[in-house]
């Protein structure tokens, strides 16, 4: 079994890359497998809006994106992290979303049975940014909405969501609780 995270945060050592890892790292204490994909990473271009996308037998692009998908979507179980920099994801996630309208285009969806989100702002737009990677979630698998667990939190600067000890746990027990649903398989 094995849990794919996709974090949108350009900061290695942000906010929504520590609850990134505290969930994963709870996972793995009950034997699953975890990888974290940073899509800062990755070269990953903007989708071009190809109207006749479902007609290409791959996406035209050539970059890191079918890699990173084939991971995501292989995976048994997702998580989706982003902090909130302008009401919504970030714009390096956001690029990675619109991608996937190909292998949505072509039927193909994410195998997850479990799947989580981690979101942390300074102040407004989480809720905004939940809703959006839940749906996505949606759309992308066989999950509904509401049944995609979510965390989330405020923190203005770097590293301080770390003395937020109700957010963090409220990580640790994401990971667990994935964990658990996919050991129950």
């Amino acid at each position: 079994m094995k849990i794919v995270a996709v974090s949108g945060s350009p900061r290695a050592n942000g906010n929504t890359a520590y609850l990134t890892d505290v969930a994963l790292e709870e996972a793995g204490k009950l034997g699953i497998e975890t990888r974290k994909i940073v899509v800062t990473q990755y070269k990953i271009s903007p989708c071009l809006g190809h109207d006749e996308c479902w007609d290409y037998a791959s996406c035209p692009q050539k970059d890191d994106t079918e890699m990173l998908v084939r991971q995501l979507y292989d995976a048994d179980g997702v998580i989706f992290a982003s902090p909130v920099y302008y009401y919504g994801v970030t714009a390096q996630l956001k690029a990675f979303m619109d991608r996937n309208v190909f292998y949505r285009r072509h039927k193909q969806r994410m195998k997850a049975t479990c799947a989580g989100i981690i979101v942390v702002a300074r102040a407004g737009g989480i809720e905004d940014t939940a809703n959006n990677l839940a749906r996505f979630i949606s759309l992308n698998s066989n999950l509904k909405p509401e049944e995609v667990l979510q965390v989330t939190g405020i923190a203005k600067d770097a590293g301080e969501i770390k003395a937020n000890t109700a957010v963090v746990e409220q990580a640790r027990k994401l990971g667990k609780d994935l964990a658990r649903k996919l050991s129950a398989k």
